[in-house]
């Protein structure tokens, strides 16, 4: 009789042990390959958080939000209301240096006029001079943003303000040097000054199309009363068609009157930051002199520079994908 006949239980045993040693075998280097996955992408999500936490500071994602590509409504509105406050401290604080004020051109244009008929020639081709300058200024912000979005770049409405930034720092460090050429400092400053606020005022007015105005305040004055009148009306309730007997009642003849709280308080939050960055502007100047633009220019750089960044990144990755 053979060996499993003659010893079943025996034989039942040892096939059992096998099956429970195969079992253990297969945990065993189940669990090995787990613990090797996780030793392998440990080091990844380290890597990558590590990256993240470094190359993305907290501002990076609002400067994106402000300056991007995809525009927004509050987008715009935070940029315009930032940048009123530097352009009234620009204007306030640049009339106590230069005594003149270089944001309005319809101020500019009138004075041509009445020096032209005092027969003042140098003071006409003052003005001329500060025109041409706002009018360089908007020119120019034109031509970069409009190079900037033909190669898609993501600072395309960021090189004009880091422009800005450059030239209102130029002016608070050149000034004290200027100053006591009292012949060369008014033309000079007159233009480097009108060609930032025309550089400004054309960047803003690009990437809303047209709604945001932040160096001059005589449209957002006019746009604010009229929401006002809007707010004071007194819808009549008995502006309906007249009604004869046995027909329904008519719908109003015009619908009734009403003021956009939003856009008036868009309008407020400009001529606000205005004044109150005229106000800053012209006590700055008055007590540390045109070292008071140097917080200003930071500031604008601080956000200008992140879209630029992102461009050079960018064009790293390609030029590190194109490497055989």
């Amino acid at each position: 009789m053979s060996t499993k006949s003659s010893h079943p239980r025996a034989w039942a045993g040892e096939r059992a042990g096998r099956r429970h040693l195969a079992r253990g075998v297969g945990k065993l280097l189940l669990a090995s390959t787990e613990s090797n996955t996780r030793r392998e992408q440990a080091p990844r999500k380290q890597r990558n958080s590590r990256t993240h936490r470094y190359t993305d500071p907290v501002h990076f994602d609002y400067a994106r939000f402000l300056l991007g590509h995809a525009r927004s409504e509050q987008a715009d509105r935070q940029l315009g209301t930032a940048l009123a406050f530097v352009a009234g401290a620009i204007n306030a604080g640049g009339f106590l240096a230069v005594g003149q004020y270089t944001s309005h051109v319809t101020g500019m244009v009138s004075a041509l006029g009445d020096n032209l008929a005092l027969a003042q020639l140098s003071l006409v081709v003052d003005g001329l001079v500060a025109v041409l300058a706002f009018l360089l200024g908007a020119t120019c912000c034109s031509l970069m943003v409009n190079y900037g979005r033909r190669r898609n770049w993501s600072s395309a409405y960021a090189l004009p303000l880091m422009l800005e930034a450059v030239l209102i720092l130029c002016f608070g460090l050149l000034g004290p040097q200027l100053s006591s050429y009292q012949g060369l400092l008014l033309p000079f400053t007159v233009v480097l000054l009108c060609f930032i606020m025309g550089l400004q005022n054309a960047v803003v007015t690009k990437l809303s199309h047209g709604v945001v105005r932040t160096t001059h305040m005589t449209g957002v004055t006019t746009d604010l009363g009229i929401e006002l009148g809007r707010l004071l009306y007194w819808n009549r309730s008995h502006n309906t068609a007249p009604n004869t007997l046995g027909q329904p009642t008519q719908p109003p003849l015009h619908p009734p009157v009403r003021a956009d709280r939003q856009r008036m308080a868009a309008l407020a939050a400009l001529l606000g930051a205005f004044v109150l960055g005229g106000v800053v502007g012209a006590f700055g100047f008055k007590f540390i002199g045109y070292l008071f633009t140097l917080p200003l220019a930071f500031s604008i750089a601080a956000l200008a520079i992140v879209p630029g960044l992102d461009d050079l990144r960018r064009a790293r990755g390609h030029a590190r994908s194109r490497r055989p």
